[in-house]
Order: C-alpha cells, then sequence, then structure tokens
C-alpha cells in the first residue's frame, strides 16, 4: 500500500537539489567557522542543526512544493531547531575548552528522534489535508521513512566505495588527480549531498522495494523474537532465586535492561501485524511472548532503580540524567506493552497500538523538553554535584571538578567559582587546591597542561579519607606523620581519588603493630603496601596484589573481605636458608610440589 502519492518531476528534481544543497550549507559552515556570520558557536550549532533537520523533513515529506502546508510546517520546525540550538550554543559559550561533546551528542540525537516522530504526522497531513491519522498509517509511514535514510545512507557508501576504487586504480597508473580531486573537502560535501539526495529520491519513488525489504526484516523479527521472549522470561524467572546483589554491584545494569526491553519492543513492533486477522505464531509461542511483554515493567523498573542508587550515591550527571529519562519512557512502553499481553479483544495485541500512539508524544515531548530549559540536564547536575560537594568538600575528586569544568557548559565552571568562595572549601587546603588547579586549566586533556596534585596535605584529612577495616586499632600517629611525609608507599591512596582501607595487625608475629594499606580500585581486585616499624622509623616491607578473577562479583567480595579484614598470614613452606651468616641474592621457594611427569 503506497504511502504517498507519485512525486511529480519538479519535486524529484528538488529532493535532489535540497541535498546538494545542504552538503553546500555543511562546507560553507566549515570553510567559515570562527568568520561572520558563524563567528561563535551559538551561531554554528544554529547553522548545522537547521541544515540537518529541516531541509531532510522537506525531501522526505514533499509532494506538492506550492502546498502552503509544507512551508509552514517548515517555518514551525525552523523556529524550534533554531531556539533549541540556540539554548545549547549559549551553554557552551563564555568559556574556554569546555567540551561540547556531553551537550551537543545528546541534542542531536534528541532533535533526530523528534524530527523522525513528527515526519508521519506532517506526511499525512499533507496528503488528506488533517491530523487524525489512522494508526496504519502512521506504522506504514514511519517504516517507510526509516527504510528510506537507510538505503540512502547504504546508497552514499557504496557510491563512495566505488570513487575509492576509481582513483586507486588510477593510482596504479601513477594519475593522481582523481584521488586528489575527490579528497577535496568541497567535493566530499557537495558529492556526499548529492548521493544522499538520490537515496532518498530512490526511497520515495520505489515504495514497493522498499515495502519488500521490510517484510525481509519483519521475517527475521519473527524468526528471533521468541527467542529474545525466551530469553527475557528465564532471566525474569531467575532473578528471584540469583538475588539482586549482583546487578548493584555492576555499573552496566540499567544499560543491559533498557537494551534488552527496547529490542523487545522493537521486536514485538515489526511482528505485530495490524493490518492482518491471523495471529503470527501458535498459541503456545504467543503465550511465550505475552510472558516476556509481562516480564517488561519488571526490567524496566529494575533499570530506573540501579540507575537512582548511582545518583543516590554520587549525584545527578548527564549520563545519569538521559539514563532515568530512557528508563521512565522505557517505563511507559513497558507498562503499556504488560496491558496489550493481557487485554485480548480484538486482534492478537490489538492493544498495541493506542499505547503506541501515546508514547510517541511522550517520546516527542521528553526529547523537546529535555533540549530545552524546562528540563535542562545541565541545570540539575551542577545543582546535585554542588550540593554534594559542598556537603563534603573533603571528597571532592579531580573527576568531579574536571566534569563540571568542562562537561556541563558555562554554568559548571560558575559552579567551581561559587564552591571557590564558599568557607567550608576555603578551610580545606586540599579540596581549594583541587578547585584552583582544574579552574586555571584551558584543555581537559591537553598535552601542554599541568598535571594536577590533589594529593592531601593534613593528617586530619587523611585519616578520615583512610578507614579502618574490621577488627583492625588505628595506627600510630608515626606512622600517619610518615604516610602524610610521602616516605612510605601508599597505594595511590593520597591523591583522595581511589578507596582504600588500613588493616593493622602484628604480621610477622615480633611483637610490634604494622600496617597494611590497600587501594580497592572498582572491578580491579586490590592492591597493598606493607608497611614495618624498624629500628630507624617506618618502611616499605613488601606489596601484594590480590586479583579479583576478572569479574565484578569477584572484585566486590574482594574488596568486602579487605574491609572486614580477613586476611591471613601464609608462612612460606620452605625456609629461607643462609650460609655462615650469608644470606643468598634469590630464592625460589616451593609452595606445591611439581607434577610427576611420565
Amino acid at each position: 500500500m503506497p504511502t504517498s502519492p507519485p512525486l511529480p518531476p519538479s519535486t524529484r528534481s528538488a529532493i535532489v537539489l535540497i541535498a546538494l544543497l545542504q552538503g553546500l550549507m555543511l562546507y560553507v559552515a566549515q570553510e567559515l567557522a570562527g568568520s561572520w556570520p558563524l563567528q561563535d558557536i551559538g551561531s554554528r550549532y544554529r547553522w548545522y542543526a537547521w541544515v540537518l533537520t529541516v531541509p531532510t523533513a522537506i525531501a522526505l515529506t514533499a509532494v506538492d512544493l506550492r502546498d502552503r502546508r509544507l512551508w509552514l510546517h517548515a517555518a514551525v520546525a525552523s523556529v524550534v531547531v533554531l531556539g533549541l540550538s540556540s539554548w545549547i550554543g549559549w551553554n557552551l559559550q563564555g568559556e574556554t575548552g569546555l567540551r561540547s561533546e556531553p551537550l551537543r551528542l545528546p541534542f542531536s540525537l534528541a532533535m533526530a528522534i523528534a524530527t523522525f516522530i513528527s515526519l508521519p504526522w506532517w506526511q499525512y497531513r499533507l496528503q488528506h489535508g488533517h491530523w487524525r491519522a489512522s494508526y496504519d498509517a502512521l506504522f506504514e509511514r514511519a517504516w517507510q521513512n526509516g527504510l528510506t535514510l537507510a538505503l540512502a545512507a547504504l546508497f552514499t557508501l557504496l557510491t563512495w566505495l566505488l570513487l575509492w576504487l576509481w582513483a586507486a586504480l588510477f593510482g596504479l597508473l601513477n594519475i593522481t588527480f582523481f584521488k586528489e580531486l575527490f579528497g577535496q573537502d568541497a567535493f566530499i560535501a557537495l558529492a556526499t549531498g548529492t548521493l544522499a539526495g538520490f537515496g532518498v529520491l530512490i526511497g520515495r519513488t520505489q515504495q514497493r522495494a522498499i515495502q519488500i525489504t521490510r517484510q525481509v526484516l519483519f521475517a527475521v523479527c519473527r524468526g528471533l523474537l521468541p527467542l529474545l521472549s525466551f530469553i527475557t522470561v528465564i532471566f525474569t524467572v531467575s532473578l528471584p532465586f540469583t538475588g539482586l546483589d549482583a546487578l548493584w554491584n555492576t555499573r552496566s545494569a540499567a544499560f543491559l535492561l533498557i537494551t534488552l526491553t527496547l529490542l523487545l519492543v522493537t521486536f514485538v513492533n515489526a511482528v505485530y501485524q495490524h493490518d492482518s486477522d491471523t495471529p503470527p505464531y501458535p498459541a503456545w509461542l504467543r503465550r511465550l511472548v505475552e510472558a516476556s511483554l509481562l516480564a517488561l515493567p519488571v526490567l524496566a523498573a529494575l533499570a530506573l532503580y540501579a540507575t537512582c542508587l548511582r545518583i543516590t550515591q554520587y549525584g545527578w550527571t548527564l549520563d545519569r540524567f538521559w539514563a532515568v529519562l530512557i528508563a521512565v519512557v522505557v517505563i511507559g512502553y513497558a507498562l503499556g506493552y504488560g496491558w496489550a499481553a493481557v487485554h485480548r479483544r480484538g486482534r492478537w495485541l490489538q492493544g498495541l497500538e493506542p499505547v503506541n500512539r501515546v508514547m510517541c508524544w511522550v517520546v516527542l515531548g521528553a526529547a523537546l523538553l529535555s533540549s530545552s530549559p524546562l528540563l535542562d540536564p545541565a541545570r540539575i547536575t551542577v545543582a546535585s554535584q554542588r550540593a554534594r560537594l559542598l556537603a563534603n568538600p573533603d571528597g571532592i575528586s579531580i573527576a568531579d571538578a574536571m566534569m563540571l569544568r568542562f562537561e556541563v557548559g558555562r554554568r559548571g565552571v560558575q559552579a567551581l567559582r561559587d564552591l571557590q568562595q564558599e568557607p567550608a572549601f576555603v578551610a580545606d587546603a586540599r579540596a581549594s587546591s583541587v578547585v584552583t588547579q582544574v579552574l586555571a586549566r584551558t584543555g581537559q586533556w591537553g598535552t601542554g597542561e599541568p598535571a594536577i596534585d590533589a594529593g592531601i596535605r593534613d593528617v586530619t584529612v587523611l585519616r578520615k579519607r583512610l578507614p579502618l577495616a574490621s577488627g583492625s586499632a588505628s595506627p600510630p600517629d608515626s606512622w600517619w606523620q610518615a604516610l602524610l611525609a610521602r616516605k612510605l608507599e601508599a597505594a595511590d591512596c593520597l591523591d583522595g581519588e581511589k578507596p582504600c582501607v588500613i588493616v593493622s595487625a602484628d604480621f610477622d608475629n615480633d611483637g610490634r603493630q604494622d600496617v597494611l594499606l590497600c587501594a580497592l580500585p572498582h572491578q580491579l581486585g586490590a592492591y597493598c603496601q606493607l608497611h614495618a616499624l624498624g629500628r630507624q622509623g617506618w618502611w616499605t616491607a613488601g606489596s601484594y596484589a590480590f586479583g579479583s578473577g576478572d569479574t565484578r562479583d569477584g572484585s566486590a567480595q574482594l574488596h568486602a573481605a579487605v574491609r572486614e579484614g580477613k586476611l591471613v598470614p601464609q608462612a612460606p613452606r620452605w625456609p629461607g636458608l643462609a650460609v655462615d651468616g650469608r644470606t643468598p641474592v634469590s630464592i625460589d621457594n616451593l609452595s606445591e610440589e611439581p607434577e610427576q611427569t611420565p
């Protein structure tokens, strides 16, 4: 079933011309960067955002170029895109060295999602004159648009491979003209734009081929959905038996659970036949799919809870904001799809249709609001981190300060300046030093930037930052002074970054207290330094490295054992030897008998 009327010749030419002009405008932006009218980052963001969204939407929706509604849609979209891109640009102005990726990449993805969701409604209104689109019409147009864009990307890539082959073949003849021509920025921009335009034109005019491709994809999803549903069900059923501690001890639980949920939502949408009353599976497989849909709310809730745990511990960041937003949207889908699984009126899973219609507006609103001042991830992050650090100044790490300085825009820099003036930071020499050093940097990873000294310089702070293992007495004051004076190996425990713990005991049974200082980096086992009191004071007697077994659970269990002081001295099986009072330079102590060889 075609989703749009045939395109007149003028519209076909316009689609290719629009793509060509897009390439030209991107090339102009590259050449004029730093000059009028693209002298600042805000102007460049408005330029790039508009060029990549509005003309693309016109190329995918245009049928009659004389239709005033087409240009009205473009005008409304231009206002939204220019306004939101101006907001992102403002966040990245006014300070040197700010990284644009943490704000730019989510904004670009949000604009792509908003455009993709809006297109089927625009296309329907252009064809029928109103917004009351049926689910069937939206479904057809959404898949048509997605596959058209995929075809355009594939067509562009294959053509560039042929051009590369062209240049390489003539390079064999020592003719470098084509290699130099194809490497010119202007040629790359114009050729890529033109090729993308032809790809969009092919997708819009060869709708039957697109529909066949879609049917092939649907067949693949139909074959894989039972397996994905089975994975979902057995994973959910296993949770009560394995417990949730393993999930909380990882940093990827939320990501994996959200990925599983989104895959299931996508596959179910591909398999659900809105235009057929014949179920795609026998009854027992339908029950399996329904069971997986009922498990979706559990998985989505666990993903949200895992993210909230990190927020409770370390505050909001940009990544956690987007994780929570995605998890909330996924919960909406999960609840709706769970309801559709038990609501068995009409066709199998027909309840998906109203859920998808509602959720597309929810996703559109989330994409637009999260890129605006109304739901601003940078503001939330800065406020959360500022409050967290103000409550515990000595807990500030280099990563905390660097994130505020470079990754959340101008307001992060201002938050650091405000913290620098707070009495709690002024009273903490280390915290004040870290903020001052980070504010003085002009780049996050610049090779010419001085190293940041975040070392602890105060005994009171040191005692607070190095907890004692269970059952361990505090080391004597002389040990603390020796450690603070950098006379002992500290296993990176003086920079305030890694979690550490002190185990105090008489390890060699000489009647004097020894100290084992262990660094417990995340997922990397433990690294400990053994300090002993000798005739000339404290000295480093040796070091120990404990592996985690290359598993997150192993690392967590090891760290818990060290914190509980579960270290048992083990004497070597073979004693050391001395001859006439002289000890050997080296000795190999066998802990186990060698295996018998045949």
